[in-house]
């Protein structure tokens, strides 16, 4: 087993951050929660710092039906009304930025900095839909034979259910509310019980933008199965949009088939990077980084299992593992750190078994690998070099800041090795050669490539995976069109005369 790193007291831990706290919590006591319920916890600190209703699933039905008879009439409104209203979000979001990236740090535990950088990105998916909102799908064509001519139009596609996860509470949120309204759908929301106090503050500010409160309800519960075999067998829905692993992915499109809803799943990934020979080191260095420890790793498109080319492996691996190893861990709210917390204690022993697992396979352990003592789910940004391939940690979802390296001979054996698995939601591309950064993007069996970078997702791409990482797409205006149906009418029309 790792050793543990120094002891790391919580006064350190909290160390100039009382007042942070203070305004995260202020948040949360405006809420309104009540004192008992799912007890939601500060992953710094493991401190209970709130308490959430536990909605059961009859309480859930009742939630929908409030969702679906507000449905109708906001069906009837006209795109500029709804588009006003989500820019009205938009912009309470924005003002209340530093409100809700403290309770993001405070709820979920990753640094300040990037939970201001969700609020951005969170929020650029509602205005993008307030523009959307008017720009309306559809078209007029005269049939072939003439005799007629067809109209096409979109319509609500109806009751929307979404299920968010528990790592980017506000975006997971907005990415599919937005869409669902722009579209005009109600929507039922169900946010992870670990994070549900970000998606319940935003959806006020919506309430606080003139959207109505029926017509957006958030479902917050400890038996997730009982909700979605409820929720997604009643009649009323007719959409269900959910992020989360590909096995609960499965078994919700299993229930949506009996009622042939409209799905969009964005399921598990296995990420593949690849680092070739002619890759700009500084810059391969801060993107592998970038694509490895956002969020702490916990992300479905965080890079899995990173490639690295015979020529450039040894000083890219030097230089990398000397970045993380300089990278300041602790609390979110800490000034200069770099990674925050893991979720919970599981996701704790689980990099610990990987990391364990794969130095027993062979794999050499260049920083990390270590757990902290003291308060809070804490564990070291680690590279693991030469990685076996069939070691454990290099076929599953890692889901935290543990970088394991293999290395790769020619650009056709790197294609292969990164398609070699069942997911493909991102892959990544280190290369100063356009040629070839192109054709690898082409041949990887991913939903989105990112190249020479390693934050790929913007509010304005269709995001989602193919294989076992999902279907549909979110964001742009793809991501609206997931919300619509498409009509057409037949107009009988005088016959053209023929030459």
């Amino acid at each position: 087993m790792t050793s543990p790193l120094t002891v790391r007291q919580e006064s350190e831990l909290l160390a100039g951050s009382a007042s942070a706290i203070a305004l995260a919590d202020s948040v949360i006591a405006g809420l309104g929660l009540p004192a008992d319920g799912i007890p939601v916890h500060d992953p710094a600190t493991g401190q209970r710092i709130a308490s959430v209703p536990d909605v059961s699933a009859a309480g859930a039905v009742a939630e929908l039906a409030i969702a679906d008879a507000a449905g109708a009439a906001w069906a009837r409104t006209t795109a500029r009304h709804r588009a006003s209203l989500l820019s009205r979000w938009y912009e309470l979001i924005v003002e209340h930025t530093e409100e809700i990236a403290h309770l993001i740090t405070r709820e979920m535990g990753k640094t300040l900095a990037e939970a201001r950088g969700e609020v951005k990105y969170g929020s650029d998916f509602v205005r993008l839909y307030a523009e959307e909102a008017v720009r309306p799908g559809g078209g007029f064509r005269d049939v072939p034979d003439g005799g007629s001519s067809l109209l096409i139009k979109r319509s609500p596609v109806g009751l929307a259910v979404l299920i968010t996860p528990w790592n980017f509470p506000l975006a997971m949120a907005t990415r599919k509310i937005a869409p669902a309204l722009a579209a005009g759908c109600p929507v039922v929301v169900k946010p992870a019980t670990l994070t549900p106090l970000t998606t319940c503050f935003v959806v006020e500010l919506a309430r606080r933008a003139g959207i109505p409160a029926e017509l957006v309800r958030v479902v917050t519960t400890s038996k997730a199965g009982d909700f979605s075999d409820a929720v997604l067998r009643d009649p009323r829905t007719r959409k269900v949009s959910f992020t989360g692993s590909t096995p609960v992915g499965k078994q919700l499109l299993r229930i949506a088939s009996d009622g042939v809803l409209r799905t969009s799943m964005e399921l598990g990934g296995n990420g593949p990077l690849l680092v070739f020979d002619d890759a700009d080191l500084e810059r391969a260095v801060e993107g592998v980084f970038a694509a490895k420890l956002r969020n702490g790793g916990q992300s479905c498109i965080a890079a899995n299992r990173i490639y690295v080319q015979d020529g450039i492996a040894d000083a890219f691996v030097e230089a990398f593992a000397e970045r993380l190893s300089a990278s300041p861990v602790g609390n979110g709210f800490g000034e200069g750190v770099a990674v925050g917390p893991l979720i919970d204690e599981r996701a704790v022993r689980e990099m610990r078994a990987l990391t364990d697992e794969a130095i027993a396979d062979g794999a050499e352990l260049r920083t990390g690998g270590a757990t902290y003592e003291g308060p809070g789910q804490f564990f070291a940004p680690t590279v693991l070099d030469r990685v076996p391939a069939e070691s454990r940690v290099a076929n599953v979802e890692i889901f935290g800041p543990i970088a394991a390296i293999q290395r790769f001979s020619s650009e056709e054996e790197g294609i292969a090795r990164a398609n070699d698995t069942e997911f493909g939601l991102a892959g990544y591309v280190f290369t100063e050669n356009l040629d070839r950064a192109l054709n690898v993007a082409d041949a990887l069996e991913t939903g989105l490539v990112g190249i020479n970078q390693g934050v790929p997702s913007n509010a304005a791409a269709p995001f989602g995976g193919v294989k076992q990482s999902g279907l549909g797409r979110e964001g742009s205006a793809e991501g609206l069109e997931e919300y619509q149906n498409v009509r057409f009418y037949n107009v009988a029309r005088r016959a053209s005369a023929e030459l």
